[in-house]
């Protein structure tokens, strides 16, 4: 094992130090939203859906936040070595047609769904207790397995670059995150993500830019000479080149790549909260930019510094020379650490260590919020205390919040000890998490989903799944272990059956026995909202108008003992809600809480959406990728109108996550500097 490039003051330094300043930061935010902006993130709605009030900037840049995995910077980077210019493309067009695909089901859960807090929630009104229980051990599942493989990664990360004990590692990095997210909720996390991506984004094109540049490198045309003259010859490449975009390697990892990050974003409460959380207008807005400018980070960052790290590793300037990095080294994605101190020096390295903890912390917050909502308000408030006030509510979120950072960190170790990489978590994790996304779409696109099908179909997407997985490992790899569960066939093969086998079997039980469902009983879910408060943000009015509106046959007086405010200071809503609940025997009665204005609104999205979503997998996957999987080796005029392209794409991204999150929030961000030059200037005086 080589010497450790930063010393473990440096890390335990950049971990601890981060952790305290964000915590600090989110204090001070915490309380100027509520002063200033009327935020209160002491109320449910505030901690867990932001008010749904976010705009277009934040939300974008929050959903870019959250997807800007340390795998798509630096995993990208060292598989790119491993494979060459292929692998970039295949993992940048692996991470946009998801998000577009939220974007449609985001803006339909506004329709239908406005006051849902996580996606679990409609599941329980459609199909009750038991649907409700198996897809929140399938999100769980989901959770568990893309923390854990993201706090192990950074772990290993920080391992190798510090010499920091793994337990150290697996431990302090979410222990930071648990303080600030704890503190300020969902909106606080956007306010996090907002500066995560800020720092991330202008440190990957620095490292990108002196990288290039550098001497040892020769900017583009000297890396494709480089690159082109490298002895390396890469097996399933066309001639074996990195040059290439003909690599059955990228290509297999690309397409299981693509099964586990479509589970990742749906199969996860949290990117459903984010478009809960954004405004109407802002929700497809947010998520389709963000899916335009993600493909910049595996794209710039993956093809620049992978492929650098090929042209330099058999010169004495590279950092271990003669002897290269090893397959284990490679796999926990220490290439990028390497290249970067062999040609930037120990700065870089610390750069690169403040990176992986803003890409870690990022995903891990936004996790930790969706988790702590699913134990909140689908297990405690629903099974163990229905009629929890707000506050108890929130306080059953803090928990949570605690409680997840604290089983992650267990489990991160768990894998570390168990010898699993990032590497095998890419094959095995959507196996186990794409049972539940047919299910869960046909919850709110298709009214003929019975309750059968949604509760069998994911259990036996589930176990063909695995078991195609697992008998193919073994057939392949001749025995099971570590190693042959992240062979690529059986990990493809097993993500194509979970995926696809539950829309069969939901199809099939669903036509057998055919009923439909009443989109109207979705308009039952309720705001939280504690009268007890008297601070309230949140509108009591639109508590009301979900569940009924008054006849013709009422009289003025049951109007005002229906909607009466005057209920004692200590009584929560919750009674009032049971109470027009039992009195809707009928719905018709039930009323959308929208005008008729922004439902037309939302429908003009929904169609946007959905045609963006067709062009993005025409283009990212059809056009993009296929044209280029064909037996040819870039050439260098090629190659540098490629790399000039990423770097111009990278910069469109730090402008649109980075700049128009500040011009889209210039007035709130003008109202927060007028209020507090206020309260200097009366406290002067």
């Amino acid at each position: 094992m080589a010497n450790a490039l930063l010393s473990q003051a440096t890390g335990y330094g950049v971990i601890c130090g981060l952790s305290v300043l964000f915590c600090i930061l989110i204090l001070v935010a915490v309380r100027v939203q509520k002063r200033y902006l009327s935020e209160d993130s002491e109320q449910s709605e505030m901690f867990m859906v932001a008010n749904r009030s976010v705009g277009t900037g934040l939300t974008c840049s929050a959903v870019f936040s959250s997807w800007m995995w340390i795998n798509e910077s630096v995993i990208c980077a060292a598989y790119t070595y491993k494979w060459g210019i292929a692998l970039p493309v295949w993992w940048a067009s692996g991470l946009s047609f998801q998000i577009a695909l939220m974007a449609v089901l985001g803006i339909v859960a506004k329709l239908r769904v406005p006051y849902a807090h996580t996606s679990m929630e409609f599941i329980r009104k459609r199909y009750g207790g038991y649907a409700h229980g198996i897809f929140i051990v399938l999100n769980l599942i989901n959770n568990i397995f893309g923390c854990g493989a993201m706090i192990l990664a950074g772990a290993q990360l920080v391992t190798g670059i510090t010499g920091m004990h793994v337990i150290a590692s697996c431990v302090l990095i979410p222990a930071g995150v648990v303080l600030y997210t704890a503190v300020g909720g969902l909106k606080a996390t956007f306010l996090t993500d907002f500066l995560h991506t800020t720092i991330a984004l202008i440190l990957l094109i620095y490292f990108s830019i002196a990288v290039l540049t550098h001497e040892q490198i020769g900017g583009v045309s000297g890396l494709y000479d480089k690159v082109k003259a490298s002895p390396d010859y890469i097996e399933g490449n066309f001639m074996g080149s990195l040059l290439t975009f003909k690599s059955r390697s990228s290509i297999l990892f690309g397409l299981v790549l693509k099964f586990g990050n479509l589970a990742l974003v749906l199969m996860d409460t949290a990117f459903w909260q984010k478009s809960f959380a954004s405004d109407v207008r802002s929700t497809v807005p947010a998520y389709d930019l963000a899916s335009v400018v993600i493909l910049a980070v595996p794209w710039c960052t993956g093809t620049i510094i992978g492929l650098s790290a090929r042209a330099i590793e058999h010169t004495p300037v590279w950092l271990l020379y003669p002897a290269t990095l090893t397959e284990t080294q490679v796999n926990s994605g220490l290439v990028m650490p390497y290249a970067l101190e062999s040609l930037l020096g120990n700065g870089a390295t610390a750069g690169l260590l403040v990176l992986i903890f803003m890409a870690i912390t990022s995903t891990v917050s936004s996790s930790m919020i969706a988790v702590s909502s699913i134990i909140s308000l689908d297990f405690y408030r629903t099974y163990i205390n229905p009629t929890a006030s707000d506050r108890k509510t929130l306080q059953v979120s803090h928990l949570g919040v605690v409680f997840h950072g604290t089983f992650m960190a267990g489990f991160a170790l768990m894998l570390n000890y168990a010898g699993a990489t990032n590497n095998w978590s890419t094959y095995f994790r959507p196996v186990v998490a794409c049972p539940g996304i047919f299910p869960l779409a046909f919850t709110l696109l298709w009214s003929r989903q019975t309750k059968l099908a949604a509760i069998v179909s994911p259990i036996l997407g589930l176990v063909c799944g695995l078991t195609t997985w697992l008998s193919l490992s073994y057939h392949y790899g001749g025995a099971l272990n570590i190693q042959t569960t992240q062979l690529q066939l059986p990990g493809l093969y097993g993500s194509i059956v979970s995926f696809f086998s539950p829309a069969l079997f939901s199809v099939i039980i669903s036509l057998a026995k055919p009923s439909q469902f009443d989109w109207r009983v979705f308009l039952q879910i309720d705001l939280i909202e504690d009268k007890s408060l008297a601070n309230s943000t949140v509108p009591s009015s639109k508590t009301s108008q979900i569940f009924t509106t008054p006849t013709p046959d009422d009289t003025d007086s049951e109007k005002k003992q229906a909607l009466s405010n005057d209920r004692p200071a200590e009584l929560p809503v919750f009674d009032a809600i049971a109470q027009h609940n039992a009195a809707a025997a009928s719905l018709d009665g039930v009323v959308h809480p929208f005008d008729e204005q922004t439902i037309r609104t939302i429908k003009w999205w929904l169609k946007f959406a959905s045609i963006y979503f067709v062009i993005n997998v025409v283009v990212t996957i059809v056009l993009w990728l296929l044209p280029l999987s064909r037996d040819w080796i870039a050439t260098k005029s090629f190659f540098g109108g490629w790399v000039s392209v990423a770097i111009i794409w990278h910069f469109f991204a730090m402008s649109a996550v980075i700049v128009y999150p500040v011009w889209d929030g210039r007035n709130a961000i003008m109202k927060t500097i007028g209020g507090i030059a206020g309260d200097l200037g009366r406290s002067r005086k």
